[in-house]
């Protein structure tokens, strides 16, 4: 009977771990989003046409997708940051500064071509603008996140795509504010790899990112600009 019950226990737990798996990986994919929404065609789709992973996430602002863009441009590596957490920054990526708290005037221009860093130079690490249309969308890619030393020696490759989508709502006073990542990758244990931690930690990552814009973009004089060469500590340049 004591073995018995043991085992039944054991099951237990495994189908409740199970089932705690399965649930954080969806909202990894899934969190904020509608069906629609994930059945939509965005801006940026047809870059990685066969893609193994797409993950999409959205979230309502309410501020006109005018306000919003701006925090968008600047978006970057010891640029304006990805406005997730200090801790989140902290705990999985302490390099980073904290993410800017300001409009920074000389991070608002960006075109098709531009590189933003996603890591420290000698990282080769970020995105390539790939389109973008101001106040409507920003699609970024990269094949550079991966160690330096897995792309330079042919090891393993990632194809990856961020696409950043304003829709206006209510007559453009709020804005539905998606974000849609897709990749491709090789070999399988890459693959597995982003299959077994990315998807899931895309939950936390995706999420704070999301809620970050929002809070900035509701922020009574969201607009107001920094003073040139003086971001402070929570505004930063490249």
């Amino acid at each position: 009977m004591k073995a018995a019950r043991a085992l039944i226990r054991a099951a237990a737990l495994a189908a409740t771990l199970a089932a705690t798996v399965a649930t954080v990986h969806r909202l990894g994919r899934t969190y904020g989003s509608t069906p629609a929404e994930r059945a939509a065609d965005l801006p940026g789709d047809e870059l990685v046409a066969d893609a193994q992973f797409e993950c999409q996430h959205a979230i309502t602002i309410d501020a006109p997708a005018e306000v919003i863009w701006p925090w968008l441009v600047q978006m970057g590596w010891h640029r304006g940051g990805w406005y997730t957490a200090r801790w989140v920054d902290l705990l999985l990526f302490p390099a980073n500064r904290a993410s800017a708290d300001e409009i920074i005037p000389e991070l608002q221009h960006l075109g098709v071509g531009d590189f933003i860093p996603d890591g420290a130079p000698e990282t080769a690490c970020g995105f390539v603008v790939q389109d973008l249309e101001p106040a409507r969308h920003l699609v970024l890619r990269s094949n550079s996140h991966l160690p330096l030393s897995w792309r330079t020696r042919r090891h393993a490759r990632l194809d990856w795509t961020w696409a950043f989508v304003l829709v206006p709502l209510d007559g453009g006073g709020r804005t539905r504010f998606t974000f849609r990542w897709r990749a491709r990758t090789s070999p399988w244990w890459v693959r597995a790899f982003c299959w077994v931690a990315i998807v899931p930690a895309d939950l936390v990552m995706s999420r704070d990112m999301l809620r970050g814009v929002k809070k900035r973009a509701e922020r009574p004089g969201s607009l107001h600009l920094a003073t040139p060469g003086d971001h402070g500590a929570g505004s930063v340049g490249p």
